[in-house]
């Protein structure tokens, strides 16, 4: 028979690799229900929504002693909202949210800007919220965060947009970069192993780096929540999937809820947000 102590230990180093392989299985598990659920357009759509839907346009609470924020845009200002729930930021920040199209653009200022507009939209555009609309609830906030799928032709006027939102000391500006995740194979990321998948990068797409680049330059220094370099490290390329091994984006563009968690970890460990 063997001595108690060797027994002891053999009994310790088998229930040690018995819980490092239920890990194991269990995070491979994860990683193939995100990708499962990326594959439900719908699924994916309702989570990317729901939360900002619910605060959007809601007045600040001005008894309320937490700090106010409030976050504009359009699906991109969606993920960064889940971002910050997600890191339970809502805990210290009554948030609210105003949704300008995608579509319409990111503008303040006397400049007509349907003609930078698809033609189509321009009717839904009139009729949409707009930055000049949201003055008000700005000038209520103690944070105001600007978080787009940036079109070239805002982040040109941004500088414009910036100096007539006219944000006053000590309230806090804040501008989100684009992000691109590139396109996705969901189908071939079930065929991959978990390591496989904490290695895997795509080329981001379009106009993505240049549009990175005009932010860089035209937004003030300790304004801009630089995406790209923060989550990508790198300005032509980024991850698919987390150190966890959970996938980040569903579409290329948006987060799934693994993803908005491991963004918002990422910023919020980093200035600007850090500072927040």
């Amino acid at each position: 028979m063997l001595p108690k102590f060797i027994a002891s230990l053999i009994r310790l180093i088998l229930l040690v690799l018995m819980t490092l392989i239920s890990l194991s299985v269990a995070q491979a598990s994860n990683a193939r229900n995100d990708i499962m659920m990326a594959s439900n357009p719908t699924q994916s759509g309702e989570y990317l929504r729901q939360g900002f839907l619910a605060q959007l346009n809601k007045p600040f609470d001005m008894a309320n002693p937490r700090k106010k924020m409030l976050v504009i845009g359009d699906s991109h200002a969606q993920d960064f909202y889940n971002a910050l729930v997600e890191n339970n930021m809502d805990q210290r920040y009554q948030i609210s949210t105003r949704r300008i199209p995608a579509i319409c653009g990111v503008y303040l200022g006397t400049e007509d800007i349907s003609r930078l507009i698809d033609k189509k939209h321009v009717p839904n555009c009139q009729q949409s919220d707009t930055l000049a609309a949201a003055l008000a609830q700005i000038k209520q906030a103690d944070v105001v965060i600007l978080a787009a799928n940036w079109k070239l032709w805002s982040v040109q006027r941004l500088q414009t947009t910036i100096q007539n939102l006219n944000i006053q000391a000590p309230q806090k500006l804040l501008v989100v970069g684009r992000k691109s995740f590139g396109k996705l194979n969901l189908r071939h990321y079930l065929t991959m192993s978990e390591s496989e998948l904490k290695l895997l990068r795509n080329p981001v797409e379009g106009t993505q780096q240049e549009i990175t680049t005009t932010l860089r330059r035209v937004v003030p220094k300790g304004s801009l929540v630089d995406v790209q370099a923060l989550l990508c490290k790198s300005d032509t390329e980024c991850p698919l999937f987390t150190p966890q091994a959970r996938l980040i984006s569903f579409d290329g563009g948006h987060l799934t809820q693994a993803g908005a968690r491991y963004m918002g970890q990422v910023l919020l460990q980093n200035a600007p947000l850090n500072q927040l």
